[in-house]
């Protein structure tokens, strides 16, 4: 396959980005995205030029690193995978493939297509988390769950953080995100003690980060690789008002 690339290149975030165009000729249906990147690098490598900076680190759709935007959609064309897990048999030969980085106030571009994403940090850091006893690890049956329940706390827990919901976002907001964090607590036992202040602590954060606001676009639930539910954005507007309510 012969493969044109349109890609984002910035040395860093704040001097001025462009586009530049490279042509690959050897590239095989069977390469995932990144392996096509890497082999870009190796011939800019073999020239002396400088690499193209892009994240990446289990590559199995499970870290959240590989933030790309390739052809106007958070990581890519395929719906349900990350950018790790898009093969170059989605795309056809001859075909320009435009690829940049995350576009979010709070994502600020490190170097070409890596972004700082640390905000997403920040934000499980003011309350995503449980206070529990240290020591042996508990009877798997010591706290039960109700199997509903149970899942939809699974579903919610496996958002990856990847941003690609902000990337996909026109106001770059943050809500599913942390929509899929606050649900992921709230919904089991281990979260009750800490339930009013996470949502409220974990809101606060969002927006002093300067994540824009939901405008119910459905973009993110589109776009999530791991198709998480713009229902959740619903049960985290519950707790913030149920949070509210119960501190008044």
């Amino acid at each position: 396959m012969r493969i044109t690339l349109r890609i984002w290149r910035q040395l860093h975030g704040d001097s001025k980005g462009q586009f530049v165009t490279h042509v690959l000729e050897n590239v095989t249906p069977n390469m995932s995205f990144l392996e096509m990147l890497d082999l870009l690098n190796l011939e800019l490598a073999a020239r002396g030029a400088d690499t193209i900076a892009f994240d990446h680190d289990c590559r199995e759709g499970i870290c959240g690193s590989c933030s790309l935007y390739i052809n106007g959609r958070a990581h890519g064309p395929l719906r349900g995978v990350a950018s790790c897990q898009l093969h170059m048999r989605s795309f056809r030969d001859g075909d320009e493939i435009v690829i940049e980085p995350w576009r979010a106030k709070a994502f600020p571009i490190i170097k070409d297509l890596v972004v700082d994403r640390s905000s997403l940090d920040r934000i499980i850091q003011a309350g995503g988390y449980v206070s529990v006893k240290t020591g042996g690890a508990p009877d798997g049956n010591a706290i039960p769950v109700p199997k509903p329940l149970a899942e939809q706390a699974f579903d919610a827990a496996a958002c990856i953080g990847c941003g690609a919901c902000v990337a996909a976002c026109k106001n770059a907001s943050a809500s599913l995100f942390v929509a899929a964090k606050v649900s992921h607590l709230a919904l089991l036992p281990q979260g009750g003690p800490e339930r009013v202040a996470r949502v409220q602590r974990i809101v606060a954060q969002m927006d002093a980060e300067g994540f824009g606001a939901c405008s119910n676009t459905y973009a993110c639930e589109v776009e999530c690789p791991k198709e998480i539910s713009v229902a959740y954005i619903a049960r985290m507007n519950y707790e913030f008002l149920r949070s509210k309510v119960a501190t008044t």
